[in-house]
């Protein structure tokens, strides 16, 4: 009997051990919801948790507010900075009599006045031109036959198309020979009744069409879609002249240089050699320029030229067929050069050119009879003595009063600006301390109702804003921002400009005076004011400091709520483990008792 009451309890065991975690879940053996208690329990725990975060929120609003009025404040600091500096006001500016002859800009501390500058003559630069016609005619050898249109030294390509001769089109190919093209002239106006023939003279570089019946020749037309006549420099007005007797010839020599092609195919009278490496170099104005005639072309040379210390610029002058030297400065100054390994200089004219000095700007200041010079036509200190004025002659010649008097509009803006951004930063703490009531009666504070940082703020601002300081030195006629026409409204820690007429004339007639109110360096309003607000917004700032010290509670704030639920979370574990102990051992109790009852009602006990 003991060994089956053992093995039937063992099995019942067995079967409590199996349904223990349900019922401990359900609460079914004890009839106890306890689950729900042990979450009621955790929230009772939790309580002070609400009242922490609401005190997160007033510090999140009120650190929130003072990073607003901090930076109300920078900018407001920014006004000052510009007003405390002594030399802010002395900004003057320059205005001109007669623009067209001369403009001025100036800085701060000229002397205000009037200077009439007599400008009698500009400014240019030195020019080496050289030699004119320095390229190979079209056609060299004077045969025609020889020069392919496509290839020939024109100013630019001949295209391919048609042109007209008499209103006869005529077509012409880029491999076509230049004779080929004078044939097709004869041939084509032939037909048409009026033989026109051409010609070239490998002397004069020149074509020329010839009427057969000495009637004039018409060139052209608006269907043509060759540059050929262009090109060829061949025009109806023959050189200027309303009409022709029968014969047009090229109005210029129409060989030109190629200056894209490499040095050895440029087309030069005199070709282009360098020494006996091959490659050749000259100087200008000092500095070297190195080439070689197999591959470099022209144009790479002039572009390093324009892009060098030597000072100068070098350009091809297609209408004249030569090669120019323009200083980059103006002024009575020289150009040299030299061919140091080849003739580069020789064969491009620029050796043999003529020298066109450049002039330097005359003028007198003043009325003074004594001239004065300078290389550029812009005018400063160094000529005309006038410290800080720029003076730039446009005509001449031409006289201008350039006028220096004290910039009081950009005095007068900063100085609002200033009463502007102070006006801001009072107006927010205003409105942050403001306490509203709601319909129902209840009272809500401001953000910063109260504060003590924000009230001794409001406090010294007005304090400086409204000083009276008598400053030595000055005729006491300006000694606070109302004796500016700056007024309060008397409703909050604003102020306004009551009378702008009394600003304004302030600045003509004692703009020392208002320059000491601002930035006397022990007085001076700015001055303090740019203090002030270092002392409240630098880094050991009263505000920053608050900031710091809000940012910090919040800090501790969030630390003590998560240390309350991480005992939370362990307390709610505890109760949970302890409920379900008990659900357990009622659970087993009751499937024992089951048992015995059975067995005694079935008399197995």
């Amino acid at each position: 009997m003991a060994t089956s009451t053992v093995t039937s309890i063992g099995r019942v065991t067995s079967n409590v051990s199996s349904t223990a975690a349900s019922l401990a879940v359900s609460g079914l053996a004890s009839g106890m919801n306890w689950t729900s208690i042990v979450q009621e329990l955790g929230n009772a725990e939790r309580a002070p948790e609400t009242q922490w975060q609401n005190q997160q929120v007033k510090i999140a609003a009120q650190n929130s507010a003072y990073a607003t009025l901090t930076s109300d404040l920078t900018t407001l600091q920014t006004d000052a900075q510009n007003l405390l500096v002594p030399s802010f006001f002395d900004t003057v500016v320059a205005s001109s009599s007669t623009p067209t002859v001369a403009s001025a800009s100036v800085s701060s501390g000229t002397p205000v006045g009037n200077y009439t500058f007599n400008i009698t003559q500009l400014a240019t630069a030195a020019q080496i031109n050289g030699a004119a016609n320095i390229s190979q005619v079209l056609a060299p050898g004077g045969t025609p036959s020889t020069v392919t249109v496509g290839a020939a030294g024109f100013t630019s390509p001949v295209t391919a198309g048609t042109f007209s001769v008499n209103g006869v089109q005529i077509n012409i190919a880029t491999s076509d020979s230049l004779q080929t093209v004078f044939n097709n002239i004869a041939s084509a106006t032939l037909a048409a009744g009026n033989q026109v023939t051409a010609s070239y003279n490998a002397t004069t570089d020149k074509i020329s069409l010839t009427s057969g019946n000495g009637s004039p020749i018409v060139l052209g037309s608006a269907t043509d879609t060759s540059n050929f006549l262009q090109e060829a420099q061949l025009y109806n007005n023959n050189g200027g002249s309303t009409t022709n007797t029968g014969t047009i010839t090229s109005s210029a020599p129409l060989g030109h240089v190629n200056t894209a092609a490499t040095i050895t195919a440029a087309d030069l009278k005199t070709p282009i050699t360098g020494g006996s490496s091959g490659s050749g170099s000259f100087t200008i104005n000092g500095v070297t320029f190195n080439y070689n005639p197999t591959t470099d072309s022209i144009q790479n040379i002039m572009s390093n030229i324009n892009e060098s210390a030597a000072g100068v610029s070098a350009s091809y002058d297609s209408v004249n067929n030569r090669f120019m030297l323009t200083n980059n400065t103006t002024g009575d100054v020289g150009i040299s050069m030299q061919d140091v390994t080849g003739n580069f200089l020789a064969a491009t004219g620029l050796a043999s050119g003529q020298l066109n000095h450049g002039k330097n700007l005359l003028y007198t200041l003043n009325g003074n009879p004594q001239q004065i010079v300078s290389q550029s036509n812009t005018i400063d200190s160094s000529s005309s003595g006038i410290i800080g004025l720029s003076v730039t002659a446009l005509s001449a010649p031409g006289s201008a009063t350039i006028n220096i008097s004290s910039d009081t509009s950009t005095i007068s803006n900063a100085i609002q600006k200033f009463v502007t951004d102070y006006n801001t930063a009072q107006s927010y703490i205003t409105s942050q301390q403001a306490v509203t009531t709601a319909a129902d009666g209840t009272v809500t504070p401001g953000t910063l109702t109260g504060d003590t940082n924000a009230n001794s703020i409001v406090t010294s601002l007005r304090s400086l804003a409204g000083a009276v300081t008598a400053i030595s030195g000055t005729s006491g006629k300006v000694n606070s921002l109302a004796d500016l026409g700056f007024q309060s409204n008397g409703n909050d820690n604003t102020i306004a400009l009551s009378n702008s007429s009394t600003l304004t004339s302030l600045l003509t007639t004692n703009l020392n005076d208002i320059k000491a109110l601002f930035s006397d360096p022990t007085k001076g309003l700015a001055v303090q004011m740019n203090t002030f607000i270092t002392n409240t917004t630098g880094n050991n700032g009263t505000l920053t400091v608050r900031q710091t010290d809000l940012t910090q509670q919040s800090s501790s704030i969030s630390t003590q709520i998560s240390n309350l639920e991480t005992k939370i979370s362990n307390d709610m574990n505890q109760w949970n483990s302890e409920f379900q102990a008990m659900e357990t051992a009622e659970a087993q109790t009751n499937s024992e008792l089951t048992y015995l009852s059975q067995g005694v009602s079935s008399g197995s006990l």
